[in-house]
């Protein structure tokens, strides 16, 4: 497998590896980041979780899952979803950091480099982000790198209790 490496200024994105384990957990298991992500995410987030993640992530090839790393540490990632069938042009892009490096231009600048990655690397035309409603600063975030609001869909998400609205987000390239 190729050893893919983003170096930005910021962070390093690369492939989740062994001894990523205790940051990934430290770092994942907090409310207030699983909050804003798919179930599929695990709260509380274990080592058990952590091991899976990164046999499965570790293992891309090519890699779809970056490990965003700030000062030797995997402290959030970002990651594709390519889809199929009649989809197969499209695909979903997500991210998530540790909440002690919110605010600090790491996620734009991540999201921007997968971004451009995704385009340059697979035959697609389209990504995608849904955001739930309460979150505004991810859909600043993606404005901010370019991505564009297409719609609302009206009671869309179920989390924490809560139904709520999703706003999706693209970026198309022809």
């Amino acid at each position: 497998m190729i050893q893919m490496v983003i170096k930005l200024q910021k962070s390093i994105l690369r492939p989740w590896r062994v001894g990523d384990e205790d940051s990934l957990v430290e770092n994942a298991n907090n409310r207030n980041v699983w909050r804003n992500l798919r179930d599929i995410f695990p709260h509380p987030y274990t080592r058990k979780d952590a091991d899976n993640w990164i046999a499965l992530a570790g293992s891309q090839d090519p890699v779809i899952n970056f490990a965003i790393e700030v000062a030797g540490l995997a402290v959030g990632g970002v990651g594709l979803k390519l889809r199929e069938d009649v989809d197969r042009r499209s695909a979903e892009i997500g991210y998530w950091l540790g909440e002690c490096y919110w605010r600090r231009g790491i996620v734009s600048e991540a999201l921007a480099a997968v971004t451009e990655y995704a385009f340059a690397s697979f035959d697609i035309c389209r990504l995608e982000a849904g955001v739930f409603d309460w979150n505004p600063a991810s859909a600043h975030l993606l404005e901010k790198v370019g991505y564009v609001l297409e719609g609302r869909l009206r009671s869309a998400i179920t989390k924490d209790g809560q139904t709520i609205d999703e706003l999706v987000y693209a970026m198309v390239r022809e």
